[in-house]
C-alpha cells in the first residue's frame, strides 16, 4: 500500500517529506496519507467479498472533516457516537440513511436529531432507550429504524479500558435479556427493528472474540427471525487491531472471512464499523525537541512540544508508539524517556527509547497516530490544537488549521 516510508535515508509520506511540512506549518502537527486511508478502506471492503455488506467508518477514531469527506468519496458509510459526529458526517456529504447512530448515553436531544433526519439505524443501548425513541417517533407520526446493541458476554483480549462486551461492561443489553427486549420493540408502533448489533472491544489482535461474538449474535438473529421478527442486518461493530510494535497483526482477510462465514447462512446484510484499522497507520504526529535533560540514572529526558494533549493513548492506556527521527544524528545510542510538555508525570510519549541523543530543535515522528490522536486531543494547559495536513497526489494541504488564542476563548466572556 501507499503511505509512509521509513528508512535510514529519510522518511516520506507518499513522496512528501514530513519535515518540509513541519517547516511550513510548525510543530506539533498531524500528517495523513490520503492514499493509504483509501487503500485500507478498499482492502476491508474487498475482503468482505460478495456477501451483502456495508462499511460504516467509525468517526470516533478520527472525525476530522477532511478525512470523513475522503472516506465518503471512497464509498464509506458512517458510524456516529454523538450528535456532533452525525453533524460532521452530514457535512462531509454522507447521506442520513448511510449513518448508524451508536453510543451508550444518547440524550433525548440527540435522539430527536437522529429521528428528524432519518438515520439508517439507531443502535439502541437499552429497553429504556427504545422507549424514548418510540415516544419521539410516535409524536412525529413516523417509524424509526432501530437495532438493539447486545452484550454477548464475550471478554475480548485487549486493554481493559477498551473492551466492551463482557459482564459488568456498560454497553448494550445482556444477551439473556435481549430476546424479550427485541420482541417488545418489534411490537411498538414507532419502531422498525431492523437489526441486532454487537461490539466487544477495540484493538482486537486475535480471532477468538471476533468469532465468538459473530457466532453468538448471528444465532440470536436467527432465533428472532424464527419468531417472526423481520430483521435486515447484523451489525458486528469494529475493533480490528493494528500493529503498533511492528509485529504481524491480524490479517484483514481472516477477520472478514470470520464475520462473513458467520453471517452468510442468515442471508442478512453484514454491517461493520471499522475506525482504527483504516486511519491508524495512515497518520503520524510530528513534534520538535524543546529540551534535553540528563537524569541521575544515566538516562535522558527528551521533552517534546507534543504530549498527552496531542496523543492521549500513552498516558491513558500505557500505549507504546514507535518513534522515528526526522533529524538524523550520529553517535552512540543512549536511553531516552521521550515526554511531553504537560504538567503531569503521566505525560509521556515513549519511555526507554534507545537512540543517539537529540538536540533542541530536532524533529521526531510518532507513528500510527491517525486514530485517537486528534480525536482525543485537548486544550489542557490552554494548548492550541495542532494543524492537520493531508498528503494527496504528491502534494499536501491543511485540512484543519492550528487553533489560535482567539479560537480558544471564543466561547468565553
Amino acid at each position: 500500500m501507499s503511505g509512509f516510508t521509513f528508512s535510514s535515508t529519510g522518511t516520506t509520506c507518499d513522496g512528501v517529506d514530513p519535515a518540509a511540512i513541519a517547516a511550513a506549518e510548525g510543530t506539533p502537527l498531524y500528517v495523513y496519507s490520503a492514499a493509504l486511508i483509501v487503500a485500507r478502506y478498499r482492502a476491508l471492503d474487498a475482503a468482505l467479498g460478495a456477501h451483502p455488506h456495508r462499511v460504516h467508518y467509525a468517526l470516533k477514531a478520527n472525525s476530522t472533516l477532511g478525512l470523513v469527506r475522503l472516506l465518503r468519496s471512497a464509498g464509506s458509510a458512517a458510524d456516529a457516537n454523538s450528535g456532533g459526529e452525525i453533524a460532521v458526517a452530514l457535512r462531509a456529504g454522507v447521506h442520513p440513511r448511510d449513518i448508524v447512530f451508536t453510543g451508550v448515553g444518547k440524550t433525548v436531544a440527540e435522539l430527536e436529531y437522529a429521528v428528524s433526519i432519518g438515520v439508517g439505524a439507531i443502535n439502541a443501548e437499552s429497553g429504556g432507550e427504545l422507549d424514548r425513541i418510540d415516544r419521539i417517533a410516535t409524536a412525529r407520526g413516523v417509524r424509526v429504524r432501530v437495532a438493539l446493541r447486545i452484550n454477548p458476554g464475550v471478554e475480548a483480549d485487549s486493554h481493559p479500558g477498551i473492551v466492551t462486551g463482557g459482564p459488568g461492561h456498560k454497553f448494550g443489553v445482556p444477551i439473556e435479556e435481549a430476546g424479550a427486549v427485541c420482541r417488545a420493540a418489534a411490537g411498538r408502533k414507532g419502531l422498525d427493528l431492523v437489526g441486532v448489533h454487537a461490539h466487544v472491544g477495540s484493538q482486537l489482535t486475535t480471532l477468538d472474540a471476533v468469532a465468538a461474538t459473530a457466532s453468538t449474535i448471528t444465532r440470536f438473529a436467527q432465533e428472532l427471525r424464527a419468531d417472526g421478527v423481520a430483521l435486515e442486518h447484523v451489525d458486528l461493530g469494529g475493533g480490528l487491531g493494528i500493529s503498533y510494535d511492528g509485529n504481524p497483526a491480524l490479517a484483514v482477510t481472516d477477520y472478514a472471512r470470520t464475520l462473513v462465514d458467520a453471517v452468510a447462512p442468515t442471508g442478512l446484510t453484514l454491517l461493520v464499523e471499522p475506525g482504527r484499522w483504516i486511519v491508524g497507520p495512515a497518520g503520524v504526529l510530528v513534534a520538535a525537541v524543546v529540551d534535553v535533560k540528563p537524569q541521575r540514572n544515566g538516562r535522558y529526558f527528551v521533552v517534546l512540544d507534543a504530549g498527552m494533549s496531542e496523543l492521549m493513548r500513552p498516558a491513558l492506556y500505557g500505549a507504546k508508539h514507535r518513534l522515528e527521527r526526522l533529524t538524523v544524528r550520529s553517535g552512540s545510542d543512549v536511553t531516552c524517556d521521550v515526554v511531553g510538555p504537560i504538567c503531569e508525570t503521566t505525560d509521556v510519549i515513549r519511555l526507554g527509547q534507545s537512540m543517539p541523543l537529540p538536540e533542541v530543535g530536532d524533529l521526531l515522528l510518532v507513528r500510527d497516530a491517525g486514530a485517537y490522536g486528534s480525536a482525543m486531543a485537548s486544550n489542557y494547559n490552554r494548548r492550541a490544537l495542532p494543524p492537520e495536513v493531508l498528503v494527496e497526489g504528491g502534494a499536501w494541504r491543511v485540512i484543519r488549521r492550528r487553533q489560535t488564542v482567539d479560537d480558544l476563548l471564543a466561547c468565553e466572556s
